[in-house]
């Protein structure tokens, strides 16, 4: 029987699908009008800074041409040779793109009946690419019923907990970045909120 989806699991499907949509690729002009109009997220204690975050990035959304982020992006992400940032498992967690932990990745994502889609421009170990994951692992898709949140957990914590603070330290830190500042800030904030909510369900479990 398929697991029911709550409100709450499908508002963190789409803030995980917003964060891939974000790392794949830079927000058009109709991405950015919609992160300007949404909703204030309203959070307490622990969450504030998600909150703080998302008001931020939907601040610069109202005032960020999609040209100009399209070159942030282009000169943060895209290289003829080797880019300023790469958001790969692999590259920060052996110092190579390409190497033992994609391939890792690639066993637990035919575990999960999950693979790299024939289309893809990126790695199935790209940040953004981790975040589809998680998503379809919230709500399922096509031919796969979404997963149980001990699944969710052990692939989070597996795969994208050991480097993502990293990652989105350096996008953070880099000098080119400005509007890709505020969305490494919110996808802290995310992941931050998800990991303790994790450890929360884990400890109830216990």
């Amino acid at each position: 029987m398929p697991l029911p989806l709550s409100g709450e699991d499908q508002a963190r499907a789409d803030l995980y699908g917003l964060l891939a949509r974000l790392l794949f690729a830079p927000p058009d002009a109709g991405l950015l009008a919609a992160l300007a109009a949404a909703e204030p997220i309203c959070a307490t204690g622990g969450a504030l800074p998600l909150e703080q975050t998302w008001r931020k990035l939907a601040l610069a959304a109202t005032v960020t041409e999609a040209d100009a982020v399209a070159d942030e992006f282009n000169a943060l992400f895209v290289s003829i040779g080797t880019p300023r940032l790469n958001p790969y498992e692999s590259f920060y967690l052996s110092g190579y793109i390409n190497d033992k932990p994609l391939a890792d990745l690639r066993a637990d994502l035919a575990a999960l009946h999950l693979a790299r889609a024939g289309n893809a421009g990126e790695f199935e170990d790209h940040l953004g690419a981790m975040c589809e994951t998680m998503r379809i692992l919230v709500t399922g898709a096509p031919g796969l019923p979404r997963q149980p949140l001990a699944r969710q957990k052990w692939f989070f914590e597996r795969h994208i907990a050991p480097w993502y603070a990293r990652c989105l330290a350096d996008i953070s830190a880099d000098e080119q970045a400005s509007f890709y500042r505020l969305v490494a800030a919110f996808a802290q904030a995310f992941f931050a909120v998800e990991a303790e909510a994790f450890a929360f369900e884990e400890s109830i479990d216990d």
